[in-house]
């Protein structure tokens, strides 16, 4: 029987898990590692031949065959739930550029998106975020990237880190027809980590399309990913929260300002003040 202390350490690293991202043991279906052979994993994704050089083919090694054991069933391999051809990246931050610019409304650029197999953070999302909201308005938010709420909804900030945003904007009056929120990255990155600043980039001409389209006239970026990307500063957030600062994104000018991540907030109640002074100078600067 566990004493108490060990209890309670079984019982911090449990919550360590459920916060960074880990919500199942086990895949749907289980995979036999020993039935791969010589196959790597992802061996099923390869670079497409227009967005990579070719390189001289190699000769083909061959595998010692492997003797099966009497009597015993020779597993079948699952085919893997996705399969699309990776750019290499300055290759995907082109043809992003390219298939944003020819989007004239929130709703191609959406299925544009929806499309696009440059970003590798699609192989392993369920579904594309793309935002929530009017698809015009004063107020954009934009955030770090989708979890795991909403990579299953397939819309930014419905977890519990979303329902404490709504509350914020209505503390000052503001609802979800008065804003647009977003990330900077549209599909959830394995285990809730930080995106990548190349899957950032990658995103990085939707994101000012969106802006483009939107035409709000006042930004904010919800934690230190999404403000260091935007504003693109290495400040810490506790640096850079809560000043108005014009910023040129895309052919827009626009004001912006930083503020914590509400998941943050949820983990340290303490900030919950800091992140109102900064509500109370966006409502200052709507004139409400």
């Amino acid at each position: 029987m566990l004493d108490k202390a060990r209890t309670a350490e079984l019982t911090a690293l449990l919550a360590w898990y459920r916060d960074v991202g880990v919500d199942q043991a086990v895949e749907d279906a289980p995979t036999d590692w020993l039935a791969r052979g010589n196959l790597p994993p992802g061996h099923a994704f390869r670079a497409s031949a227009e967005a990579a050089p070719q390189l001289p083919p190699r000769e083909a090694v061959r595998a010692t065959p492997t003797a099966p054991i009497p009597g015993a069933q020779t597993p079948q391999l699952a085919a893997p739930r996705r399969q699309f051809p990776a750019a290499v990246p300055d290759a995907a931050v082109m043809a992003a550029r390219t298939a944003a610019r020819d989007a004239a409304t929130l709703e191609e650029l959406g299925a544009t998106l929806a499309r696009f197999d440059g970003c590798s953070l699609k192989a392993t999302a369920k579904n594309l975020c793309f935002y929530r909201g009017a698809p015009k308005a004063r107020v954009m938010l934009i955030g770090e990237a989708p979890g795991r709420d909403e990579d299953l909804e397939g819309k930014p900030f419905v977890g519990r880190a979303g329902q404490l945003l709504d509350k914020m904007l209505a503390a000052v009056q503001l609802g979800e027809s008065d804003v647009h929120i977003t990330n900077i990255v549209y599909w959830r990155p394995p285990g809730n980590r930080t995106p990548t600043p190349q899957e950032a980039q990658v995103c990085r001409p939707f994101l000012e399309r969106q802006i483009e389209l939107v035409a709000p006239e006042l930004i904010v970026l919800l934690g230190g990913a999404a403000a260091k990307h935007v504003l693109d500063v290495t400040d810490g957030i506790m640096r850079i929260r809560g000043k108005l600062r014009d910023i040129e994104i895309g052919s827009v000018r626009v004001r912006a300002i930083a503020t914590l991540h509400p998941a943050y907030l949820l983990r340290t109640p303490a900030a919950k003040r800091l992140a109102w002074r900064d509500l109370l100078t966006l409502k200052s600067a709507l004139g409400a």
